[in-house]
């Protein structure tokens, strides 16, 4: 998205608005965990359960970022390090976890898939509505958005999935999206990592430039 992460006049969250509608997206998130979570048992699908395992990354995300608004900068590019940490363990679990059900292919049930998918869909496009306005941030507040965004991208994924699916009556598909969705999370990993470091780095570096500012006065 840019260079803004070097810009000292970055939105970081201070805004009642802000709290609000990451509130309502938390909630939102840690709902729709639970009803995709027990819906891709049931459907055996993979790509569901990859994108419950986002829904609950993300609520845990907004609520490290809510718990870190008003803190430091140093604080909150460690809590970003430690989300962007996460976010790169989930990519990794879920495309292990897609290479071993490879091993031991299940066809998902179709049905289950799509319904569920557009259920997630609607709650995901939901989130980002709420959360668009503050997407250029720090790398806490990037990451809030980046979250969002995943989830909407991944639910398309899974709807695309279930049709194939339904289509082809072969688990590729759904083996597929999983394997792509780890990539997503990847991806978001290391661009909120990039973004941490940056902002983290930064703050060594704020101190003795402005003590070295009141000296010179």
């Amino acid at each position: 998205m840019g260079t803004c992460c070097g810009s000292n006049t970055q939105f970081d969250g201070l805004s009642k608005d802000y709290k609000r509608r990451l509130w309502l997206v938390i909630f939102l998130n840690a709902a729709m965990f639970f009803v995709e979570m027990t819906a891709g048992q049931l459907a055996q699908s993979k790509a569901l359960q990859a994108d419950a395992l986002d829904f609950f990354g993300d609520a845990v995300t907004y609520g490290i970022s809510l718990a870190v608004i008003g803190a430091s900068l140093k604080i909150r590019s460690i809590a970003a390090l430690a989300k962007g940490v996460s976010l790169l363990l989930m990519g990794l679990w879920v495309g292990g976890s897609t290479a071993y059900q490879f091993l031991v292919l299940g066809l998902p049930k179709a049905e289950i898939m799509g319904s569920i998918g557009f259920l997630a869909l609607a709650v995901n496009l939901a989130s980002v509505m709420l959360l668009v306005r503050y997407k250029d941030g720090d790398a806490n507040v990037r990451s809030v958005w980046l979250c969002s965004r995943n989830d909407a991208i991944g639910n398309v994924a899974v709807m695309l999935a279930a049709l194939a699916v339904w289509a082809t009556a072969a688990a590729w598909p759904d083996l597929i999206v999983a394997g792509l969705m780890a990539g997503l999370f990847l991806n978001s990993a290391i661009q909120i990592l990039r973004q941490a470091f940056v902002e983290y780095r930064h703050t060594g570096e704020q101190v003795p430039a402005e003590s070295q500012h009141t000296h010179s006065h």
